[in-house]
């Protein structure tokens, strides 16, 4: 893909967490074809090295890193070798998260008749939830506590959290996800205030509806047709359709560069085709 804007990030460092799904992988490859070293982070490391070894195919300057997020050590272990590998960290891409089906309910409304026929929101396991807040809230903050460390002192850092549209207005079934995300887009703009004083800006992504390994159940059924919810989604969404994942780039590469973006600080970004602006009538 050919960029109308030239972005240089060449000398850049950037971290991406959940680097090995098809969104931030996407992410990680936009940031390597501009110049940057990208260190793609990933619980299940074939997948972060697999995805890395594709953008070195290309001729770029990737490489893969087991990193659990909800695990200092583990953060601290990848930090290590990244320094080791590429040096300081300049740009971190918070990207882990994801939902749980523990922590989601079947039914949209409550009705008195799903009780003991449905899982309900009674029927939320704490284990769920606590896992769902873990993994998108503490998976943005513990890696930020890492890898904010470099950007001291330096210009040009930023820290780019993955939120939601949920995190405006929350969706049916997944209270757990959409409260996390919440949270995320609240961290961000807490970030932005906290690192103003140091120069690192904090913004967010906050993608719509796209196509994934983890919704990809909820949204089309076996035979690959769309399931009601899906059809509930499109017929919401002003666009008619589901976002590409190249189509989080420019946002990306957006807010990474400061001569585009400089006084851009504690945003969050929607990308979800007007999907949150539009009421439904």
């Amino acid at each position: 893909m050919e960029y109308p804007i030239k972005i240089d990030l060449k000398d850049k460092v950037a971290v991406v967490t959940g680097a090995g799904g098809i969104l931030c992988s996407c992410l990680a490859e936009a940031l390597a074809k501009v110049g940057a070293k990208t260190a793609l982070l990933d619980l299940n490391e074939d997948a972060a090295k697999q995805a890395a070894e594709q953008i070195m195919a290309q001729g770029f300057i990737a490489k893969g890193y087991a990193c659990n997020v909800l695990e200092k050590d583990s953060l601290e272990t990848a930090h290590q070798q990244i320094l080791s590998d590429f040096g300081k960290c300049d740009l971190l891409i918070n990207g882990a998260g994801g939902n749980h089906p523990a922590a989601t309910t079947e039914n949209e409304f409550h009705h008195p008749e799903d009780l003991g026929q449905k899982k309900t929101f009674f029927d939320l396991e704490p284990s769920g939830i606590k896992f769902v807040f873990d993994l998108n809230y503490m998976g943005t903050l513990l890696p930020t506590q890492v890898f904010a460390q470099d950007m001291l002192g330096k210009e040009g850092c930023s820290i780019i959290n993955i939120s939601s549209m949920n995190s405006f207005t929350p969706l049916t079934k997944i209270p757990a996800y959409s409260g996390a995300k919440a949270a995320v887009s609240n961290l961000t703009q807490w970030l932005a205030v906290h690192f103003s004083k140091v120069g690192i800006r904090c913004n967010a992504l906050a993608p719509g509806f796209f196509v994934t390994k983890q919704n990809e159940k909820l949204l089309y059924q076996e035979d690959k047709t769309p399931t009601k919810r899906t059809e509930k989604i499109l017929r919401n969404t002003p666009m008619d359709r589901f976002g590409t994942s190249e189509e989080l780039i420019g946002t990306l590469l957006y807010l990474v560069e400061p001569s585009l973006s400089g006084f851009v600080n504690g945003v969050v970004i929607p990308i979800d085709g007007g999907f949150s602006a539009y009421s439904g009538v």
